[in-house]
Parts: structure tokens; sequence; C-alpha cells
């Protein structure tokens, strides 16, 4: 009898397997949470920094025009003022989102609803190569096509928002419309089969029918791609003139976080003020990251619920 409970009771090398394996994955799981952590303290506690040491006021950084860090102030205070990179990153990216949105949607539409063959032939594979294209070469392009035809046609340098937006909306193209497909095709056949059967005709279902039960899906694909906007530096430093100024306009140089900080980052030394006010633009893009992925998933909470 002995015997018999041992063997019972003994774990099977299935069994053995199978635990081995959740320890694993919990493992993976736990290193990731600890790289994430990891992160956030160390930009944390390096952006904090010149607020705590170097005695720089936090509205001052938040609305200050004025950028200029190795530089002091009449009130003898570091000249830190970040508003025109923190303006100059909304701006682009919003504009970047709003031309972009249109065009994700008509493309999205054709490729789900109009003619799904020609578009999982054609321009699938279109989409998924411009979205392996590296940001140096958008950037390339931007300068030698772009950065021209804006200075022919608005005049001044070329540089500017209007630059950047046109090249941060090629690049955020091919990963807003490949979200949109997916929510378009998530929509369930039986929804298009009811509307057509109550007499509605086919862009009657698409627009009352598909795209509003794919408008979750679609908002989600939209901040996506305005994180990846928002988060952008090589391409758009390389058109948008990177002066720390304002924007007074669309075609005046113009500057974002992304761009000061991948100029700044390597001509600073650590530990000085010049590079921990870096860090404190860097601990902005951080929480504005966050803040996309938080939207992301309350879009898709909402989504769930219907």
């Amino acid at each position: 009898m002995e015997d018999i409970r041992s063997q019972l009771l003994k774990k099977s090398k299935k069994a053995k397997l199978e635990h081995f394996g959740k320890a694993l994955s919990l493992l993976c799981i736990s290193f990731i949470v600890l790289v994430v952590l990891a992160i956030f303290y160390f930009v944390a506690s390096k952006g904090v920094t010149p607020f705590f040491k170097n005695g720089v006021k936090l509205s001052s950084f938040l609305f200050g025009s004025e950028w200029n860090p190795s530089a002091v102030g009449t009130d003898g205070k570091p000249i830190v003022g970040a508003l025109p990179m923190i303006a100059g990153s909304f701006i682009v990216t919003f504009l970047s989102a709003i031309v972009a949105t249109p065009f994700a949607i008509g493309a999205a539409v054709f490729m789900t609803e109009i003619s799904p063959k020609l578009g999982k032939r054609v321009l699938q594979p279109v989409i998924e190569l411009l979205v392996g294209i590296p940001s140096v070469v958008y950037g390339f392009i931007g300068l030698s096509v772009i950065v021209p035809a804006v200075r022919s046609v608005f005049g001044g340098t070329g540089f500017g928002i209007l630059a950047g937006t046109f090249v941060l909306f090629v690049m955020i193209l091919p990963t807003v419309t490949s979200m949109t497909v997916d929510a378009l095709k998530s929509v369930p056949r039986y929804y298009r089969e009811a509307s057509l059967a109550l007499g509605a005709t086919r862009w009657q279902t698409i627009y009352k029918v598909v795209l509003r039960a794919a408008v979750p899906g679609i908002l989600t694909a939209v901040v996506f791609g305005m994180a990846r906007a928002f988060g952008e530096a090589l391409a758009i430093q390389m058109v948008i003139g990177n002066a720390a100024l304002i924007p007074e306009n669309l075609t005046t140089p113009a500057s974002t976080l992304t761009s000061i900080l991948t100029m700044g980052i390597g001509n600073t030394v650590m530990g000085t003020l010049e590079n921990n006010i870096l860090w404190s633009l860097a601990l902005i893009l951080l929480l504005m990251s966050l803040f996309f992925n938080i939207v992301i998933r309350l879009i898709g909470k909402k989504g769930a619920m219907k």
C-alpha cells in the first residue's frame, strides 16, 4: 500500500515540466518588470536633480520660454525654460495625427471592405515595407525633398513645424493604417450582413455600422501613432531646425524634446546642470509615454465593454 501511495503522490514528469515552465515564465515576467521599474527610477532620479540640487524652479522649467542652460538669468537662476520644446513636440504630434488619420482610415476601408484581395496582395506588403524603413532614411528624404519643397512654396528656410509634420505623417501612417485594418477586420461579419439585410447600402453599412463598431480600435491606432510621433527623434531633428524658440508659425525653425535631447546629451558632462536638465526633458518624455499607454488601455477597455 505504501508503494502505491507514494507512486500516486509522486509528481509525474509532465507535472514537473509544467511547474518548470510556470517558474520560467514568472522569472521572465519578473525580470521585465524589474527592468521597467529600474528605467523609471533611473530617469526619475536624474530628472528631478535640477530641482533639488541646482535650484531650478519647476514652474520656470515647464513654462519658461528661454532655453540656455549654460547661462544665468537676471534673477541668478539658470535659463532652462522647456516650453518651446514641449510646445513643438505637441504641435507636430497632433498635426501629424490629424493629417494621417483620414488617409489611414481610407486605406483601411479600401483594404478590408472594398477590395480585400488587392489590399492583401499589394497594399499590405507596401505598408509592411514602410513600417520597416529606418527613421534616418525618412529624415534624409525629408531633408532632400520636403524641406526644399516647403522652402519653395512657403518661403523661409524650409525647416520647421510643417516639414516635421510631413515627415511624421509618413512615418506614423503605416502604423495607424495597419492597426485600423485590424480594428475593421475584428468587426463581426454578422454586423454587415444584418445591415445589408435591413436595406442599407454598402456605403451606409461601412459608415454607420463597420466604422462605428471599430471606433475604439481606430482611436487606439491613432493614439499609438501619436505616441510614436511624440517619441521620434532622429528624423524630426533633421528637418525641424532645432531652434529652441516658441513656434510663431509652421515654417519657422522650432525644436522638440527629442531633438534637443539627441543634440545635447553627447555634448554635456555628467553631473552638470546642462546634463541634469536634459534628464528632466527625458523624464517628461517618459511620463508622456506612460500617459499614451494609459489612454490606449482605457480606450481598449471601453471597447471591450461594448
